[in-house]
């Protein structure tokens, strides 16, 4: 899985050429408060952080039915296990102190679902949220498109379930809706929209309501998709967005400060979210040769070779192109701290990178860490000939490879000899 993550994630990079900010990760009552604030209507909730401010949140939501939620990013949380022994991470009860109790077996204890590690994740915040019946479950989205240059409307009657499913056996339940991003979202195209969802009557205009309150949003948070699935009709007759995700697009982190500074890097590996601060993209792997690359083909490249001839890749560190000397030497710095890796691969094209500039940080790294594990280097690129004489003259026990074949050849020849 880690492998696929990580083909998946080069593959993105590659495609959209995005920054190598990491993902913004929101948890589910941040998603739905961003909702709230723009007049999306959503379950009313509260969020605790112990069993008696869960128990209070209950008592006063005066709701006839309460869904407690632990808070974690993983999916599958319904069918976790927690390590207090209580099963499931979602919770229906009418009784208040159920709440409590229940939050007491969940708060501070680990939860382990399907996408979880195998040791779970920690729930240190729980949502409190006032339980709704759905009558009826749609799918909603709006979208950034490139075939339309813009953002796009989709939905489709079939709600509640996996959109790509809907797409591949019932193409004809999927309807869409072109935005002029200038104009916004007309009253027609929303009214057209709610109808082909399924709405009738009164609800047809309060889901048309609904869907230009999304909009809204999406532009107000500069996000790149806002996915409601379902948003469902209630017996009493009300439009409610239950469940939504929300992604970002991080090159306005500059000016949504606030959003940003929601982001939660609990549940992210430590050293990804420490590349992160430094513009880097770490990726953890499961194998023993650290892949210091830069660019995501390079690096897809590089774990290819290597699992070639016979090693396996214990992550791969990306540069991108802007390099600074610092950021060569934290580069190797996260990569000699997982215990795992027995050899370091240096794979670098110089187009826009100046290899004499990896050189000088690759000689400051291995002087300053005193570097324990083998080193094999290939530079190719803008200023080649200067990074060889600068590490040829360092002194320093590091192999030089004249291409990415021989670079992996050495690196597998390196642990084999340990």
């Amino acid at each position: 899985n880690k492998v696929l993550n990580c083909i998946k994630h080069c593959a993105a990079l590659i495609t959209l050429r995005v920054s190598p900010r990491r993902w913004l990760n929101l948890q589910e009552y941040q998603s739905k408060k961003l909702m709230q604030d723009s007049g999306v209507t959503v379950q009313h909730f509260f969020v605790a952080d112990t069993a008696s401010e869960a128990l209070e949140a209950a008592k006063r939501l005066k709701a006839k039915e309460i869904v407690l939620k632990a808070q974690i990013l993983a999916g599958g949380r319904g069918k976790g296990v927690f390590d207090s022994g209580l099963k499931g991470g979602v919770h229906l009860t009418k009784d208040p102190a159920v709440v409590g109790e229940l939050a007491g077996k969940m708060l501070g204890f680990n939860l382990t679902t399907k996408q979880t590690p195998k040791e779970g994740v920690k729930v240190k915040t729980v949502m409190v949220a006032e339980a709704l019946d759905i009558s009826t479950e749609t799918y909603f989205a709006i979208l950034m498109d490139r075939s339309c240059n813009g953002p796009v409307m989709v939905g489709s009657p079939q709600g509640g379930v996996d959109i790509e499913e809907v797409a591949a056996t019932t193409p004809e339940l999927i309807f869409k809706e072109v935005i002029d991003i200038f104009e916004g979202v007309r009253d027609d195209q929303a009214l057209r929209m709610a109808a082909n969802l399924g709405f009738k009557g009164p609800l047809e205009r309060q889901a048309a309501d609904q869907i230009k309150r999304l909009y809204d949003l999406f532009l107000k948070v500069d996000a790149t998709q806002v996915e409601v699935n379902p948003l469902g009709e209630t017996p009493e007759g009300q439009v409610v967005c239950f469940d939504a995700k929300i992604n970002f697009d991080d090159n306005a982190e500059f000016r949504q400060k606030a959003v940003f500074a929601m982001d939660d890097t609990a549940e992210s590996d430590p050293l990804e979210t420490e590349a992160a601060k430094y513009d880097l993209k770490y990726i953890g792997l499961d194998g023993n040769i650290a892949c210091f690359v830069n660019g995501a083909g390079l690096a897809m490249a590089t774990c290819d070779i290597i699992d070639l001839h016979g090693g396996k890749p214990a992550n791969f560190l990306d540069l991108g192109g802007g390099v600074k000397e610092n950021q060569v030497y934290v580069a190797f710095k996260l990569l000699t701290a997982d215990p795992k890796v027995e050899a370091i691969l240096v794979n670098i094209f110089g187009g826009i990178v100046n290899c004499a500039i990896i050189a000088n940080g690759i000689a400051k790294a291995c002087r300053e860490l005193e570097l324990k594990v083998p080193l094999v280097v290939r530079l190719e690129g803008t200023n080649v000939q200067e990074a060889k004489r600068i590490l040829s003259e360092s002194g320093l026990p590091i192999t030089s490879a004249s291409d990415l074949d021989d670079a992996a050849k050495k690196a597998v020849a390196a642990i084999a000899k340990k």
